[in-house]
């Protein structure tokens, strides 16, 4: 301990502390927890598209009939205010 007791940065306190800051980013990675889903009121699903958008073709769309995002059952033919189209 004799580098922390007279200011000086020894190799040891410096691997000490390297070794407490490189563990702080793996201790963290279950702090998370999973994002909650929406209901579909909050985004004003219908269950008919709007124009040329629909679920069918909305990147957040899971088939057969869930969304990531919105809570319950999600026809392909719907649309809500969150539609992103679909890439690729």
């Amino acid at each position: 301990m004799r580098g922390f007791q007279t200011g000086e940065v020894t190799r040891r306190s410096l691997l000490a502390s390297a070794a407490v800051v490189g563990s702080v980013p793996i201790l963290g990675l279950g702090a998370y927890p999973a994002m909650a889903k929406v209901s579909s009121a909050s985004v004003a699903y219908q269950d008919k598209p709007k124009g040329d958008q629909s679920c069918a073709n909305c990147s957040l769309f899971e088939p057969p009939s869930s969304c990531k995002t919105v809570d319950g059952a999600i026809s392909p033919s719907g649309w809500c205010r969150i539609w992103a189209k679909k890439h690729g």
